[in-house]
This record gives structure tokens, sequence and C-alpha cells, in this order.
């Protein structure tokens, strides 16, 4: 055999293992990149009356008082201290339009 052939033998011989290599790493990439353990949903924190109030008092300075002041009727509440601590989540989607 040729130094040529014996070369070109060579080189073929490391791509192959280069490709086997390859094909083995993506197989184990795959089997342990799934999380067996089902991911802990995020929990958000619970609103407070002060958040609230920093996001409403915000939406008043920029103009839309009267608009607050009907959404806490809407909770039916004249004052955000009335407002059921439930209804926050609600009453922030409602004024995130305004």
């Amino acid at each position: 055999m040729s130094k040529m052939s014996e070369m070109a033998a060579t080189i073929e011989e490391l791509r192959n293992a280069a490709a086997a290599i390859n094909e083995a790493a993506s197989w184990l990439a795959e089997q342990f990149s799934g999380n067996d353990e089902p991911e802990a949903p995020v929990k958000e924190p619970p609103l407070t009356l002060e958040t609230v109030r920093a996001v409403l008092a915000d939406k008043s300075r920029n103009g839309h008082t009267s608009e607050v002041r009907s959404l806490l009727q809407k909770y039916g509440a004249s004052k955000l201290s009335e407002i059921d601590p439930a209804n926050y989540k609600a009453l922030l989607a409602d004024a995130e339009v305004l």
C-alpha cells in the first residue's frame, strides 16, 4: 500500500470515528436533556394593597382618575382599602387597559 492510500484510509477511519462520536454525543444529549422531574410551577407572590395602590396611583397621575374610581366602584368599593384582596389581580388586569 502506498503512503497516499494509507493516508486516505487513515483519514477515512478518522472521519468514521468522528461520526460515531458525534452520534454517541447526540444520543447522550437526547437521553439526559429531558428532566425526569416535573418543574415546580412558579408561584406568584401575593398582590399587596401597596402594590395595587402604586399601580392605580400611577394611572391616576396619568389622567385616568375617573376611570380608576369607576374600577373601584366596579368591585363594590369607594376606596381601594375596601376591595377584597382576592380581587386585586382582576382589578390590576382591568387597570392595565387604561
